[in-house]
């Protein structure tokens, strides 16, 4: 298993120091001895209570490119303190990876407490997911039931599998004139596959009226 060996201490003062060194050391011959093959090691000096630790997010994004499936502490406190430990244990999960001790002897124990409040987290996170997958279609049927037609100014349709840059203002001009929300017309548009939000197509439509005024 490809792991990210993580040390931290909470200061920067030189007493720290000979921490770091100590949870390098542990941490490599805890990999050698269980076979574990570590591609990055990472090294901080920050608050535990700290959500946003600029090593802590690069092993984070080794497992979410999928390049490592854990991460490797030497104890639990090492990971984080607190709400943080929470949040940051909440995107190892949905990274699908997880967290070794060494002081657990293997996955990091969590509490009854702690297991009820990530599982409640993902329930959110889907719940979220299903719930903006549905306003988009809400907003594409609702366009299309106001005449709305996407094959009319959608360019390449049989190429797939690409994001369209370019923001339609003539599509936004025209779902306006339907009585759409800037909401709902951002929601229609990405249904079609135009990574836009809805600032931006208030924005470009703003800017378009401003120049038909002017």
């Amino acid at each position: 298993m490809n792991v990210v060996l993580y040390s931290r201490v909470s200061t920067d003062k030189e007493t720290q120091e000979s921490s770091i060194t100590r949870q390098k050391k542990e941490l490599l011959d805890y990999c050698s001895k269980h076979g574990f093959n570590p591609v990055c090691e990472i090294e901080e000096k920050e608050s535990g209570f700290e959500e946003v630790r600029e090593g802590l997010i690069k092993a984070l994004d080794l497992l979410k490119v999928g390049q490592a499936q854990a991460i490797m502490v030497q104890d639990e406190t090492r990971i984080g303190r607190g709400t943080a430990k929470i949040a940051i244990l909440h995107q190892v999960n949905k990274y699908g990876g997880e967290v070794i001790s060494i002081e657990n002897g293997g996955p990091l124990n969590i509490t009854e407490m702690e297991g009820m409040v990530l599982e409640i987290l993902a329930l959110v996170e889907e719940y979220q997911r299903r719930l903006s997958n549905s306003k988009i279609k809400r907003g594409v049927r609702k366009a299309i039931e106001e005449g709305y037609d996407p094959s009319r100014n959608l360019k390449n349709r049989n190429q797939g599998g690409r994001d369209k840059i370019e923001v339609p203002i003539e599509e936004i001009i025209r779902l306006r004139q339907l009585k759409l929300t800037f909401y709902d017309i951002a929601a229609t548009l990405r249904g079609f596959g135009y990574d836009v939000s809805k600032a931006t197509v208030h924005r470009r439509y703003k800017e378009y009226m401003d120049k038909i005024e002017g």
